[in-house]
């Protein structure tokens, strides 16, 4: 029995039909109100997942306003255990946008010993782990081959902040999202390739909107996290209208929405 059984049937389902929505407060973000509000317009809105800072007291907080599984978000593994006691239901390490303005840079070494430490710490919880976008793609790809071997049960891709569009509209938001989509797309292929299609599903974040969710998918994702989308906004209704747009965009062609 792999461990990604023993998620929320819900979180199950939205892996295996490729749509699953994360909606991400933010790795540093530790205002607890604004986590709430997060929280809050993502239950609402229909993600199917809250992914916040690694801290109990924020876990407890988002479960009960978002009524949504939690994920947190570390770079230290010593942080999730307290935090899966508090009732998240998943770990991740990463992603790691917050700290390139800071000159850290992780590298494929650093985020296996992470991995390794957070597997032996949490046997048995789900983990998800980010490639760092800083990889050449080849790199990334054997990354994540090897972060599976480690115990990684998702792959988690990132890149909005290295991209540089220079387009607005449409196409701007397009270029915005390349660097995560090709990451996704080469991921997910070498992840098929090692024998590992289905089992290890690839989530597409950082840089995403409602325009290029679906073309995630396309690339091979089964879910998508989106942050600055909404957690860039002040007023909870915006973001609970952004959250409902998210979900609209990974719904199947023809189908309404639920929420």
């Amino acid at each position: 029995m792999s461990r990604l059984d023993h998620l929320p049937a819900q979180l199950r389902r939205a892996l295996l039909e490729r749509r699953l929505l994360k909606v991400i407060a933010g790795l540093t973000n530790f205002d607890a109100a604004a986590v709430e509000r997060i929280s809050r317009a993502a239950g609402l809105g229909g993600a199917d997942l809250i992914d916040i800072a690694c801290d109990p007291e924020l876990v407890r907080r988002a479960a009960a306003v978002s009524g949504l599984p939690i994920c947190v978000s570390a770079v230290d593994p010593d942080l999730f255990p307290a935090a899966v006691a508090a009732g998240a239901t998943l770990v991740e390490i990463g992603n790691y946008d917050a700290f390139y303005p800071l000159g850290r840079v992780f590298d494929a070494a650093e985020v296996l010993a992470i991995t390794r430490r957070s597997r032996e710490l949490l046997p048995e919880v789900v983990l998800s782990v980010t490639v760092p976008h800083v990889l050449p793609l080849d790199e990334q790809e054997q990354l994540a081959v090897d972060l599976v071997a480690a115990g990684a049960d998702l792959i988690q891709t990132e890149g909005g902040t290295s991209a540089k569009p220079f387009s607005a509209g449409t196409l701007g938001l397009i270029e915005k999202a390349a660097p995560t989509l090709a990451a996704a797309h080469a991921i997910s292929r070498a992840l098929a390739a090692a024998g590992r299609p289905d089992d290890v599903p690839v989530l597409c974040a950082s840089g995403l909107s409602a325009v290029t969710l679906p073309l995630a998918i396309a690339a091979g994702a089964a879910g998508v996290g989106v942050g600055s989308a909404v957690n860039r906004l002040d007023d909870e209704l915006a973001m609970l209208a952004v959250v409902r747009g998210l979900r609209q965009a990974l719904a199947p062609v023809g189908a309404g929405v639920t929420v």
